[in-house]
């Protein structure tokens, strides 16, 4: 081999053993907790963490927004509504999230699930061993540092696999593709496997890789669009103080959705917020088409009148974030596709597993020759 081949080839070795050794135990958490999170609705339902909704009469009449917000309110005395959101596959549902004020604690927020047409409460949401499972995949309960820390195993792992694409074809360019050589030792049979799942899964690990990247920074890419975007959409009601009366809820949706026909509300943010500001409703709108229904628009309205204050296409960063989120779990394409995930992550834990033990055995060897070469050294020294 040329000796700037080769010295090459041990760069792009260097550069795989390490980022694969120090991201690989983080990797192995993130793909244990992420297989299940795959199934989290299904799981959720089977378990009994999922709302049980009643079944309705076709066509019956759903309660307004504000009886389902004063509902909420009466479940939870002294505290006050931040949000109210709708999932796209349950109608029929509305979700609140109360606190004891829009300043406390996230992490005290009560997020609970309402009958859209008796504003009955039908259950909890965001409870039970798939929250576990989202703590540790997303931050290991570390807050934001630990989901900074995720981020940067994410992009260590992303190095790797170009990395391993680099390293294969000089490695293998004497096998055939997909060889799994039986006939020769468990390390080098194991070695096979390992490039064969790793090719395998190249693009697909390169893609979740990506989008748990993009996670893991959308706090921080959120903070960028409060500070620039949102502020300048309300600049004009700076130092204007916080509604001393909310407009009604219905009222505000109304004419949130006037500005854009074809679009329904996704969540609505209210005053005080993180994602409005102190005077506004924010409602969040949301299209119809598999990829619009995960984008959203808002709308800005004063939280007094509820008229329409501004409204803006969200930056091109945030719509990354959002597109992002489900294509990391296999959310787009229903249970066909979350089987695929799920099959690819377990090939993945299999590379990271099968990796970790190709460098254990490499390493032993290295030092079993080390002692034998040692104890011959040490021997030809006491026969001289």
């Amino acid at each position: 081999m040329d000796p700037l081949k080769a010295r090459t080839a041990r760069i792009w070795s260097l550069i795989h053993k390490w980022t694969s050794l120090v991201s690989t135990v983080f990797l192995l958490l993130l793909c244990l907790t992420g297989l299940p999170l795959i199934f989290h609705h299904e799981i959720d339902e089977a378990l009994g963490y999922a709302p049980k909704m009643d079944v309705h009469v076709p066509g019956a009449a759903k309660l307004s927004l504000d009886a389902i917000g004063r509902a909420a309110i009466t479940d939870h005395p002294g505290s006050v509504l931040l949000y109210m959101a709708w999932d796209k596959d349950e109608p029929g549902m509305v979700s609140t999230f109360t606190n004891t004020s829009v300043t406390s604690d996230p992490q005290t927020t009560v997020v609970k699930a309402f009958d859209a047409f008796t504003a009955k409460p039908v259950g909890l949401l965001g409870t039970g061993p798939m929250l576990v499972m989202l703590r540790l995949h997303t931050d290991m309960y570390l807050g934001l540092p630990g989901k900074w820390f995720m981020g940067v195993m994410g992009f260590l792992f992303m190095i790797a696999i170009i990395s391993g694409v680099v390293l294969y074809w000089p490695f293998t360019r004497r096998l055939n593709f997909a060889a799994i050589r039986k006939q020769k030792s468990h390390r080098v049979l194991w070695l096979d496997w390992h490039n064969l799942l790793g090719a395998v899964t190249i693009v697909w690990a390169l893609v979740v890789g990506g989008t748990g990247v993009i996670n893991a920074y959308a706090e921080v890419m959120l903070g960028i669009w409060q500070r620039n975007e949102l502020a300048a959409m309300a600049a004009p009601y700076a130092g204007k103080p916080a509604p001393a009366q909310l407009a009604s809820l219905d009222k505000v949706v109304g004419n949130a959705m006037k500005t854009t026909p074809g679009m329904d509300p996704a969540f609505i943010a209210f005053p005080g917020t993180p994602f409005t500001s102190t005077h506004h409703f924010a409602v969040f709108l949301r299209g119809d088409t598999p990829l619009t229904s995960r984008l959203v628009k808002p709308v800005l309205l004063d939280g007094e009148t509820g008229e329409v204050s501004d409204t803006s296409e969200l930056p091109t960063y945030l719509k990354a974030v959002l597109v992002s989120q489900p294509l990391h779990f296999g959310d787009y394409g229903g249970m066909p596709l979350k089987i695929i995930w799920a099959l690819l992550t377990v090939f993945t834990i299999i590379v990271l597993g099968s990796g970790l033990y190709l460098w254990a055995v490499k390493r032993s060897k290295v030092r079993r020759g080390a002692r034998l070469s040692a104890g011959a050294t040490a021997a030809l020294g006491r026969s001289s």
